[in-house]
């Protein structure tokens, strides 16, 4: 055999062990490091906040980091203040229409039953009389073995509930632990940013510096411009259903869109958690002019939201929008609706570590060529 292509398959081999390891490695050290991480993420998000601070105010780093964080937490909390007030109003406007919603939901329940349910029970009745011994035994043997099954499933459900308490009860002081951990190593990631980039360019060799500042501009660049895209895309659905809901002449117009574009952030539920159970109930409730109209308004933003995500995504974070669908669809379908987000945020590593030559770099070092300069 050509020992060309024994070094190659070593080298083949080293570099999969390597990556291997290295994922490994990354995967373990993530429980204890994921404080640290979210705090990183959090600085370089900071970081041009930080920057002008620092330029335009003639401020020292620390207190220009001080004040970054400072203003972001107090437009938080100035949003969660918001959100609470206009929950609090819609409360106050929900106790006063809910009564009578609910007289008119017991009305049309009530002549549900007398007119559809009673009706269809007095023919099965009939009808069950009329079967012989052995066929009523088999339907009476289904419909235990249906309600066994029932009441072991709800009894399943109450159980893990339960079971589940202590855990999400006992998440709360976690959170707060990592919350204060993450602002603490927040305040002095980005109070030392300039110190630590300096100092990993002292450590890492030239070609890896290189290879690793392009990679993180491409990838501070496409993130910036995923940020953007969805806050685009929720902007358009906010302002869609808002006029929507004011040609519907709907009570809170302004209230319940800024709702909507807040659940739009979520990719599988998204406005419908909010039109679905509305439509249901206004359907119910006997105003079908009403709900014929949410409908409409829910079907044009769902079809706006499937055509623009695609396009504003590749065009913010500047991938090719065939592929952003792609990564979109796989990533929905390997790990659910947080794959929307993760599809796309994959797809743009790996553009960009190909961009970065890191994927030639890495095949030259099998092959025994030079690397790409």
């Amino acid at each position: 055999m050509n020992p060309a292509y024994i070094y190659r398959f070593v080298r083949f081999c080293i570099t999969a062990a390597a990556v291997i390891a290295g994922t490994m490695a990354l995967l373990y050290l993530w429980r204890y490091t994921y404080p640290f991480v979210i705090a990183f993420f959090i600085a370089f998000l900071i970081n041009p906040l930080v920057g002008f601070f620092q330029q335009k105010g003639k401020l020292p780093r620390g207190i220009s980091v001080l004040l970054a964080l400072l203003t972001i937490i107090s437009l938080l909390a100035g949003l969660i203040t918001l959100l609470i007030t206009e929950i609090v109003s819609g409360a106050n406007y929900l106790a006063e229409v809910v009564p009578q919603h609910i007289e008119t939901l017991i009305d049309y329940i009530e002549t549900l039953i007398a007119t559809e349910i009673l009706p269809q029970y007095n023919k099965f009745t009939a009808y069950f009389k009329s079967l012989d011994s052995g066929q009523q035994d088999t339907v009476m043997e289904n419909i235990q073995i249906a309600g066994k099954k029932i009441a072991t499933a709800a009894g399943d459900f109450i159980q893990e509930f339960f079971h589940n308490i202590p855990a999400i009860l006992g998440w709360f002081p976690n959170a707060a632990t990592v919350l204060v951990f993450s602002l603490l190593a927040t305040f002095f990631i980005s109070k030392d940013w300039n110190k630590l980039a300096r100092l990993g360019n002292q450590i890492l060799p030239v070609k890896v510096s290189t290879s690793s500042k392009r990679v993180f501009l491409d990838l501070k660049k496409a993130l910036f411009g995923f940020i953007k895209a969805q806050f685009t895309l929720i902007s358009i659905t906010t302002v869609i259903v808002l006029i929507g809901l004011l040609v519907l002449r709907v009570d809170y117009a302004i209230t319940i869109a800024l709702v909507c574009g807040i659940v739009d952030i979520l990719p599988y539920l998204g406005t419908g958690a909010v039109f679905v159970p509305w439509i249901l109930f206004e359907a119910i409730s006997g105003d079908v002019g009403l709900a014929l109209g949410l409908g409409i308004l829910y079907l044009v933003v769902l079809i706006q939201r499937q055509i623009m995500e695609p396009k504003v995504l590749s065009s913010s974070i500047g991938l090719d929008p065939l592929a952003t669908l792609i990564a979109l669809f796989i990533g929905f379908k390997t790990i659910g609706f947080l794959g929307l987000i993760v599809g796309p945020v994959i797809l743009v590593v790996l553009s960009t570590l190909h961009r970065a030559n890191v994927f030639y770099d890495l095949w030259a070092f099998i092959k025994g060529d030079e690397p790409a300069g």
